[in-house]
This record gives C-alpha cells, sequence and structure tokens, in this order.
C-alpha cells in the first residue's frame, strides 16, 4: 500500500508555526493546485482543489521561515485524516497532507495570486528535476 501525495501549487496563505506541549515545532499552511479544462461546448472552465499543509521540526522552521503566500512550492508527503470532539462535544474531520519534503520553486519574488495560473501534479521520480537551482534556494 501507498500512500504517497506529490504537489507543485501556490501558498494561499502565509504560514503559522506553533509548538507542542513537548516544544516540537508544527507548521500549517495552504496551497491551491488549479485543473483548467474545456467543458462540451468548450468553453474554459478552472477549478482550484485547496490543500491544508503541515509540517513538523525542522521542515516546519524552514516553512514559516521562508514560504510566504503566493510563492510556488512543491510538497511530497502523505494524507492524513483526523478526527476530533470541538468544544460542544461535535465530531469534528479535517484531511491534511503531512509534507515530508518541501521545496521553493521558482526565482525570488515570483509570488502570484494562487489562482493566477494553471498548477499540476508532479509525477516524476525521487531524483526530480525542477529547474531549482542553488541560487533559488536561501539556505
Amino acid at each position: 500500500m501507498v500512500n504517497r501525495v506529490m504537489l507543485v501549487g501556490r501558498l494561499g496563505r502565509d504560514p503559522e508555526m506553533r509548538h507542542t506541549t513537548s516544544g516540537t515545532a508544527v507548521t500549517n499552511f495552504s496551497v491551491a493546485t488549479n485543473e483548467k479544462w474545456k467543458n462540451q461546448s468548450g468553453e474554459p472552465q478552472e477549478r482550484t482543489e485547496w490543500h491544508k499543509i503541515v509540517t513538523w521540526s525542522k521542515l516546519a522552521e524552514i516553512s514559516n521561515q521562508y514560504l510566504t503566500k503566493g510563492q510556488l512550492v512543491f510538497i511530497e508527503g502523505r494524507i492524513q485524516t483526523r478526527e476530533w470532539d470541538d468544544r460542544d462535544g461535535n465530531k469534528r474531520q479535517t484531511t491534511e497532507i503531512v509534507a515530508s519534503d518541501m521545496k521553493m520553486l521558482g526565482g525570488r519574488g515570483d509570488a502570484r495570486p494562487a489562482s493566477e495560473e494553471a498548477v499540476g501534479v508532479v509525477e516524476s521520480g525521487p531524483a526530480m528535476d525542477v529547474g531549482v537551482t542553488d541560487d533559488d534556494i536561501p539556505f
């Protein structure tokens, strides 16, 4: 069985970092991916899918420090669904991507609104060449 997700998309908001009671860093942010197609009438259609991303420990600190709203990123991780009871006792559920890898894409200052361009799923092997150079990485 495989639970592996690879996305290329734009951040919908700045990351938010907090710490668990044991002091482990955890950062949350959203990433938008877009799909474009033409309907049967030939009219262009577009759908944006929003993904909740969670990063932990060192990756959480890096995500919080270097990512900003609108930035193009590559995320690799696994899908996880969590359930809990809210303050009123109602059952709640969320599905998120727990990231194991994150790469910043595009040049510096390449932040655009998430819905501005089509972004798809990356389907490559482990040694992906996504066009990132050492100059693109701030650390």
